[in-house]
């Protein structure tokens, strides 16, 4: 069985076209909520989160598969 010569390579005019919306005014309480939104996102300051005291050091083995120090299987 073979495809004709329109199945094996469409053409481009049957394909559908895609058209951009219009962009409509944005009423002044949306734009100065927006203004708004964007200060917040700038003044958002990444938290680091805290050292852990008296963990077991290295890789969390949850996350990365290793339940062995020095040779000794842990489990905690």
């Amino acid at each position: 069985m073979t495809l004709s010569q329109d199945q094996q390579h469409p053409s481009s005019d049957n394909s559908p076209t895609v058209e951009h919306p219009v962009k409509k005014e944005l009423s002044a309480p949306a734009i100065r909520a927006l203004k708004e939104a964007e200060e917040r996102r700038r003044s958002e300051t990444t938290v680091e989160p805290a050292k852990e005291i008296g963990g077991r050091g290295g890789p969390d083995p949850a996350r990365f598969g290793d339940w062995e120090i020095k040779g000794r299987a842990i489990d905690f």
